[in-house]
């Protein structure tokens, strides 16, 4: 019976830490609208998509970053007037600092004008990456 009670204490204490760490490291991590902070083709290095623009935040050594890049270029091929741009993080120091990106691989949706519709932290999927385009088109 004691064996019993261990286990379930040690897997609620588990799930306890698991589901915040997930929200935290990856997928789930999603915001809304960024405080009405705009970026331009100067920031990103790249014009802006006629339609909307997919702001890719990676580094080197960042394995999610290559799958992140693979999704992000098929959805702007599938959909007319978006434009992705990729940032090495590590090399726009000031711009991570400005945005309050924390982890790579971190996705931006910007509209048209270059405001900030979408956050995700971590490895997006296909279909999400849509649904937020809708956000900003």
């Amino acid at each position: 019976m004691t064996e019993l009670v261990v286990s379930v204490v040690v897997l609620t204490a588990a799930r306890g830490h698991g589901v915040p760490q997930r929200r935290r490291s990856g997928r789930g991590s999603v915001r809304v609208r960024d405080g009405g902070k705009r970026l331009g083709a100067a920031e990103l290095g790249e014009g802006l998509g006629e339609r909307a623009t997919l702001v890719q935040f990676s580094s080197a050594f960042c394995a999610p970053c290559r799958a992140t890049r693979r999704v992000l270029t098929e959805v702007a091929a599938m959909v007319p007037g978006v434009a992705h741009v990729e940032i090495d993080a590590e090399q726009h120091l000031d711009l991570v600092r400005r945005l309050d990106i924390l982890k790579t691989p971190t996705v931006l949706v910007l509209d048209a004008d270059g405001h900030i519709v979408r956050r995700a932290i971590g490895q997006p999927r296909t279909a999400d990456v849509i649904a937020a385009l809708g956000e900003a088109v």
